[in-house]
């Protein structure tokens, strides 16, 4: 059986980072039906597992939360074979006992983008795949029993907005947030979460706080400059905390895929479409999806 290659994205605060931990590494260039991924692909070790790593805003954090390409990213790991996704990405706190420098392994969404790809078969077929629960509750569960034997706190669950950026929330925006039940706000999560259900692998995702959104009054007297080097220091912090975890994940000797996890059949009901009326070519298109 080939060696177990675990899927990593990295965004703001550990993209680099990341990959200056990863052993070894090897960078492949791959093609897509939708597009270049947002840098090529980096193959590598943590520790004894092999993983295909990619920096969702590319090389020099050229490509804002709007402009990453979603499906190819997803597609280009599902292509060299990754069948379990582990993502990463900053948040603002919309509840204060979600301190800034805190993780939080997110459970749930709230899908706010409007300019992006949020399918790999718009023009292609009907394709609806179950969304109830949008991350692996079996890698989660991975992920937070490997957080309870480190020295620093993980959340275990929170709703993220994911917003269209790339301006931030208004004050407003975020006490509507906050009554809609969100806990974290982001940019990246969306539709990145909804391909990787369609491409049937495994998603979950750790947040990284790096400070609270502006539903919460900011503190008087305290300099932009100030303000900005708190953010880098919770952002820093909470870095080396998901490093810590995803060591801790990646060290164990169980393997983390799962082929008999629903998220590796969520195609089965999916495609309302006659497969007869697609033609050779399409079907071609999309067959890495169906593996």
């Amino acid at each position: 059986m080939a060696e177990e290659l675990v899927a990593i994205l990295g965004g703001t605060g550990l993209g680099d980072a990341l990959a200056e931990n990863i052993k070894n590494p090897e960078f492949i260039g791959v093609t897509t039906p939708f597009g270049k991924p947002s840098d090529r692909l980096m193959i590598g070790n943590i520790g004894k597992r092999r993983v295909a790593f990619i920096n969702r805003h590319g090389k020099g954090h050229k490509l804002s939360p709007s402009e990453v390409p979603f499906a190819a990213n997803i597609f280009a790991l599902k292509k060299i074979g990754c069948r379990t996704l582990i993502a990463t990405g900053a948040v603002g706190s919309l509840r204060q006992s979600i301190r800034p420098g805190e993780l939080v392994i997110v459970d749930q969404f709230i899908d706010k983008t409007y300019r992006r790809q949020s399918s790999f078969f718009a023009g292609y077929g009907a394709v609806h795949c179950e969304m109830s629960e949008p991350v692996c509750e079996r890698l989660s569960k991975r992920i937070t029993a490997a957080a309870t034997n480190l020295l620093f706190k993980t959340h275990t669950k929170g709703a993220y907005v994911c917003m269209e950026g790339p301006t931030f929330s208004t004050r407003a925006e975020s006490l509507m947030h906050r009554k809609w039940g969100g806990d974290l706000i982001g940019m990246t999560a969306m539709p990145e979460a909804k391909l990787a259900r369609e491409a049937q692998m495994c998603y979950a995702l750790i947040a990284l706080v790096s400070d609270y959104d502006c539903w919460r009054p900011k503190r008087k007297l305290v300099d932009k400059q100030q303000l900005l080097r708190e953010i880098i220091g919770n952002m820093k912090l909470a870095a080396d905390n998901c490093l810590k975890l995803l060591e801790a994940v990646l060290k164990e000797k169980e393997k983390i895929a799962d082929e008999t996890c629903d998220c590796r059949r969520s195609l089965d009901l999916a495609v309302w479409t006659d497969k007869d009326s697609m033609t050779a070519a399409e079907k071609k298109k999309v067959a890495v999806l169906f593996e």
